[in-house]
């Protein structure tokens, strides 16, 4: 079974200087509960369906199964998604034997910029920028499913 751990960030300073990467990103939901997401995402000229599962008690790791398909489909799908789309760029930041991925929304999400970081597990160390600014981990606010809202 496929998992995601991961930490998000807001960030406060610069960051786009250090980026290896740079996707657009266009992404919407097929469903929202409290049990689970059904994402479509489109990455550049890629697209991807992923479900993911609620955090597991007491943890921030959840369960997440991601698979390719073809973009004409994805384009079609989108026509059937709930309303509201998330429109984003990302930037690839590498830190020591990390890579941060940091997402500068547009649109209605305007001036929202947040930093994600996948991890091994909830309490694997791993090094914090300067750029860095509060952790959102967690916090419903920032997930990208309400987000669309």
């Amino acid at each position: 079974m496929a998992t995601e751990t991961e930490r998000k960030f807001l960030v406060k300073s610069e960051f786009r200087h250090l980026a290896v990467k740079k996707i657009k990103i266009v992404q919407a939901y097929l469903s929202i509960d409290p049990d689970k997401t059904i994402r479509l995402r489109i990455a550049d000229e890629t697209a991807y369906l992923t479900i993911k599962s609620r955090p597991q008690k007491n943890s921030i790791t959840r369960n997440e199964w991601e698979v390719q398909i073809p973009l004409s489909d994805a384009e079609e799908m989108m026509s059937i998604c709930l309303p509201g789309r998330i429109i984003k760029t990302r930037y690839l930041v590498p830190s020591a034997e990390h890579t941060f991925e940091v997402d500068v929304f547009h649109e209605k999400n305007e001036g929202l910029i947040i930093a994600e970081i996948e991890l091994k597990s909830d309490d694997e160390p791993f090094n914090k920028p300067s750029w860095l600014g509060e952790e959102v981990t967690g916090m419903p606010q920032y997930y990208n499913a309400n987000l669309i809202k």
